[in-house]
């Protein structure tokens, strides 16, 4: 991983504009508050990697203060691998604390259902309960504004409603966030984060993951940016700049 005396002019500036765009979410959305224990989901992939390095530079030079740590989950049943010493060594580079779990999801006899959602329910829910216990107030995923307007365009698409990823979501009565402090940015600015600083690499791909509707849905939209350079920044703005006085009420169509 490079050190910071041996970025170039450049790429020195791509890295500020990460953690300045962090910083104006924790601002804007008011995502962290003086005194607050955050916890960091750390998949081993880039935008997990990228959130903690960035959340870990806000706390040392923003005046919130506030505690941070971080945890990587391991699905024993499925072959999906992240270097465990990669991350203990950033995690301490950083003096950030970190959790390494491990976990089954019953793959083998989960029946009908599909092997990513049985996975990710429960890693989502030993994440979420091991976080509360802890006495955690925030819990930050890793997911950027690429992720929100996909997820929007899906929901819409196959669900027929406006849905998506917020940037800050009460869970168990308001006991626990779900913060996303990546939100105000895409993923070429995490892709190239992540290639300045050398991160490695997940060790093994999961076999299980289907991206068929997210790849269908960042296809369309790659294809919204051959029409006007700035589709995806205003599909994410247009969630917060809803005219209802020009939708159709109910929204209901004839023959459902």
């Amino acid at each position: 991983m490079k050190k910071e005396n041996q970025f170039t002019y450049w790429e020195s500036r791509h890295i500020e504009h990460v953690k300045n765009h962090v910083a104006k979410a924790i601002t804007q959305f008011g995502l962290i508050d003086n005194g607050e224990k955050v916890m960091v989901a750390v998949s081993g992939g880039k935008d997990s990697l990228v959130l903690l390095s960035a959340l870990a530079a806000f706390r040392k030079f923003n005046k919130i203060d506030f505690h941070l740590e971080a945890i990587h989950i391991d699905v024993e049943d499925v072959p999906y691998e992240a270097d465990r010493d990669f991350l203990t060594n950033f995690c301490n580079e950083l003096n950030v604390p970190f959790h390494f779990k491990e976990i089954e999801a019953g793959i083998e006899n989960r029946g009908k259902k599909a092997p990513c959602f049985v996975c990710s329910w429960h890693r989502r829910k030993f994440l979420f309960e091991f976080t509360k216990k802890q006495g955690f107030q925030k819990l930050a995923l890793g997911h950027h504004m690429d992720d929100a307007v996909e997820t929007l365009l899906m929901n819409m698409s196959y669900h027929g409603h406006i849905s998506s990823l917020p940037a800050k979501l009460k869970m168990f009565n308001g006991a626990l966030h779900l913060i996303r402090p990546l939100i105000l940015l895409t993923d070429k600015d995490t892709w190239k984060y992540a290639e300045i600083m050398q991160f490695p690499e997940l060790n093994t791909e999961c076999p299980y993951a289907d991206t068929t509707k997210r790849t269908t849905a960042r296809k369309l939209i790659e294809t919204l940016q051959e029409i006007h350079p700035k589709a995806r920044q205003n599909i994410f703005k247009s969630m917060a700049q809803i005219d209802n006085e020009y939708l159709p009420e109910g929204g209901s169509t004839h023959g459902e």
